[in-house]
């Protein structure tokens, strides 16, 4: 009679780990997808500044249409990516984009004085910063669910329920940092 209950313990314990577990699993896996909503919403925020802000500088660099077209393109390109590495190479492309049309900026004393192109600088500026936030609380809270399911005895339940690992949002060598904005 004891053997029993010492089995039906094992057995009760074993059910608790494995929901506990699981639960956890779902509990991380969901934040990471909130996370990334989180850098959605910002980098959407982004996208929207663009064409205001390529609008303004035209008014002043009619000329420099190269560059506009790049921003254009870097901007329709970050809208249509789908998923994390996608979008990581899409925001890339948009960061040197806009350097490029900052760049341009500089060589229009009247443009840079122009209230409407410092809001939307300073918009760009406070939104980058968001991005920043929003790219670190997702990629540490991507660590932390990998680190769950790759550790033991986690990992043995893992696997089992379709849990795998999710990539981080990485920037490439040339866009590390915030857009460089000089007033």
């Amino acid at each position: 009679m004891a053997t029993v209950w010492i089995l039906v313990a094992i057995v009760v314990l074993v059910a608790l780990f494995v929901a506990v577990a699981y639960n956890g699993l779902v509990r991380r896996r969901n934040r990471i997808d909130e996370a990334w909503a989180q850098i959605d919403v910002q980098l959407r925020r982004r996208h929207d500044l663009i064409p205001n802000l390529v609008e303004t500088v035209k008014g002043y660099a009619a000329h420099e249409r190269g560059t506009f077209e790049a921003v254009t393109q870097a901007r329709a390109n970050a809208i249509g990516a789908q998923g994390v590495a996608q979008q990581a190479q899409a925001e890339t492309q948009i960061t040197g984009a806009l350097k490029s049309l900052f760049a341009v900026s500089e060589r229009y004393p009247d443009l840079k004085a122009n209230q409407n192109f410092l809001a939307l600088q300073e918009e760009l500026t406070s939104t980058e910063g968001r991005i920043a936030y929003a790219r670190q609380f997702y990629n540490e809270t991507v660590r932390s669910y990998n680190t769950r399911i790759q550790s033991f005895p986690t990992n043995l339940l893992a696997g089992g329920f379709g849990f795998g690992a999710r990539d981080y949002f990485e920037a490439d060598d040339t866009s590390r940092g915030p857009v460089a904005v000089q007033l």
